[in-house]
């Protein structure tokens, strides 16, 4: 009995400093594909911003495109659910909050590694299938997610068109902020945006 406790207290610290490993490459290859584009993020180049060696990488991403469809799919979770957090009720009453949330979802550096990844991908034949699989799936999350936080039914006509126009917005927003601080302006146009929503959907809660 003791060998086998010894045998799983041993496991336990090298499962959490292999998580944490797999955590600490995730997040260097997102910062290194915001700063430094596609070309400049190597396997390599992550594997020093993350302070470990590039066989311990290679253990948890073979492949470089393993490693960069990984880490933007983790980001992305990771920033749905602090989207969640920040409005535990579900619906948002106030939608101005609801909008400038959403619209921040697309001008970080999430965003930024994103797009780095769909301009790789569309000359990459082994990455585009798997870029295009994880943007649909992250898509879908978010669309979910502004369906809960605006507290509209779908069935509504011209409801599921609305929000993924704010989307669209949203993400169009994101690509206008890449080069300059977009920042004043944005805050206006999600103004606006929360407005025209309130009359457009100002009829069709789910409550």
């Amino acid at each position: 009995m003791g060998a086998v406790s010894a045998d799983r207290t041993d496991r336990t610290p090298k499962q959490d400093r292999s998580r944490a490993t797999r955590q600490r490459l995730l997040e260097s290859a997102v910062a290194c594909l915001a700063e430094r584009g596609w070309a400049g993020s190597t396997v390599t180049v992550v594997a020093e911003h993350a302070g470990v060696s590039r066989g311990a990488a290679q253990h948890h991403f073979p492949t470089r495109e393993d490693l960069f469809t990984a880490a933007v799919e983790y980001v992305a979770e990771e920033r749905s659910t602090a989207l969640r957090a920040l409005f535990p009720q579900g619906v948002v009453q106030d939608r101005r909050a609801a909008v400038s949330a959403l619209v921040d979802l697309y001008t970080g550096p999430l965003f930024r590694a994103a797009l780095h990844l769909w301009v790789a991908a569309s000359d990459e034949e082994q990455l585009r299938p798997r870029v295009t699989e994880l943007e649909a799936r992250v898509g879908r999350e978010t669309h979910r997610i502004a369906v809960d936080l605006l507290g509209v039914d779908e069935s509504a006509p011209g409801v599921r068109e609305t929000v993924q126009g704010l989307l669209d917005m949203a993400r169009g927003l994101g690509l206008a902020n890449l080069l300059t601080d977009d920042r004043s302006r944005r805050e206006r146009v999600v103004t606006h945006w929360a407005g025209l929503l309130d009359d457009v959907l100002g009829g069709t809660s789910t409550d």
